[in-house]
């Protein structure tokens, strides 16, 4: 916001929605606007049913009188369709505007398939999972898609994935949305792409630490990737390639699905553990069999974690050094107390005791379910920013 005149009936929502001005008297008292062009403005956000009154506030008046009615956003109309894609198996789901899950699928879908495959079946999963949560098509106000590889977020083209092969620069978000149209009937939707460990960050720092400015979350499963939360807004570089950790050089001599030699992800993630345990003799061909076998108690899945934990938390020193988050989450398939020990192990003993003195090193408190909590606020975090917002309501027409 800058000049009374320029503060949008957009603008209004913000400071709903965080919780910086309820009522209409704060409102105003915030902005600056007079009474009349508030309720201007606000009628528009009730007409486009994206308002409701709540209960009465607190007596602003040291005379007393009648209590403030309270303004909250009505996350009852819409919904939004969240899925989250890893290398052999994929989760959906309708969630509301707050966040909350109303209906979800979990199964397998293999990235290696290809985008027009694999987009297609997400659409069908939407179509079933809408059924399924009781809510028409035309309520879907977007989509939300995490993928395991970086993300130009201009495009929401993947760039060169190391482990989605066949994705390189393709239109995802136009075959998902064809896709969904296909299967529902439905209109044109928007769709939003954004790297898996992104999504996962955000929906774990939103719902579990909103007040840390500094959030960084690592996923380890068939690769290895961190998402970056500053500020409250996901940290991507200047073309999504941030937190592609798992393609930092570590001396060894393993080759990597990048073509690459020595890459973090080719010898600690759940992959390479996966492979070393093959050669060992013990069934396993992904991150999520590792998964499985630690769950399980499986000594020797259990020391590989442990090493691998120790060569992603030597890595993580220096990362943790240059950017000095207060929480450090630990995420993906090997996110078990083997491989924590061994982070923490070779964390603390590499970096600077200033740079982990205030730092929480924690595991997933979302689970499975963060990717598609992260991806269903992208989406809504998108549609009613005041700029987009305003652009909406003049198309509805309000």
């Amino acid at each position: 916001m800058t000049g009374r005149g320029q503060v949008s009936a957009g603008d209004l929502l913000e400071l709903v929605r965080s919780g910086r001005a309820t009522t209409r008297g704060a409102l105003q008292q915030v902005t600056g606007l007079s009474r009349a062009t508030v309720g201007q403005r606000l009628d528009r956000l009730f007409r486009a049913g994206w308002l409701r009154e709540g209960a009465g506030g607190p007596v602003d008046s040291p005379l007393g009188g009648r209590p403030s009615i309270t303004l909250e956003f009505d996350d009852a109309h819409a919904v939004v369709l969240a899925a989250d894609l890893d290398t052999r198996h994929a989760r959906a789901a309708v969630l509301t505007l707050t966040g909350e899950i109303l209906a979800e699928h979990g199964g397998t879908l293999v990235v290696e398939d290809g985008p027009e495959t694999v987009l297609g079946e997400l659409g069908r999963w939407f179509a079933e999972l809408l059924e399924k949560a009781g809510h028409r098509a035309d309520e879907v106000c977007g989509i939300g898609l995490a993928v395991p590889g970086p993300v130009d977020s201009e495009t929401g083209r993947v760039v060169q994935p190391p482990i989605m092969p066949g994705w390189d620069g393709y239109d995802i978000r136009g075959r998902l949305a064809r896709s969904f149209r296909e299967h529902t009937g439905a209109g044109s939707v928007p769709v939003l792409v954004d790297n898996d460990a992104n999504l996962m960050a955000y929906g774990e720092q939103r719902v579990g630490y909103p007040d840390c400015s500094a959030f960084m979350l690592v996923k380890v499963s068939t690769g290895i990737g961190a998402g970056v939360v500053v500020g409250g807004t996901v940290y991507r570089g200047v073309d999504g390639g941030a937190g592609d950790i798992g393609h930092i050089r570590v001396g060894a001599e393993a080759l990597c699905r990048c073509g690459s030699y020595g890459c973090l992800a080719a010898v600690a993630s759940g992959g390479a553990v996966a492979r070393r345990l093959a050669e060992a003799g013990v069934p396993a061909a992904s991150g999520s069999d590792v998964r499985d076998l630690l769950t399980a108690g499986h000594p020797e899945a259990l020391g590989l974690a442990r090493e691998a934990g120790r060569q992603v938390g030597d890595v993580l020193a220096t990362v943790v050094t240059l950017l000095n988050p207060g929480v450090l989450m630990i995420a993906g398939d090997l996110a078990g107390t083997a491989f924590l020990t061994g982070v923490r192990e070779l964390l603390y003993q590499r970096a600077l005791p200033r740079s982990t003195a205030h730092l929480e090193v924690v595991t997933s408190r979302l689970g499975e379910r963060a990717g598609l909590v992260g991806a269903g606020a992208m989406v809504v975090e998108h549609l009613y920013a005041p700029e987009r917002a305003e652009q909406r309501l003049a198309a509805l027409g309000v």
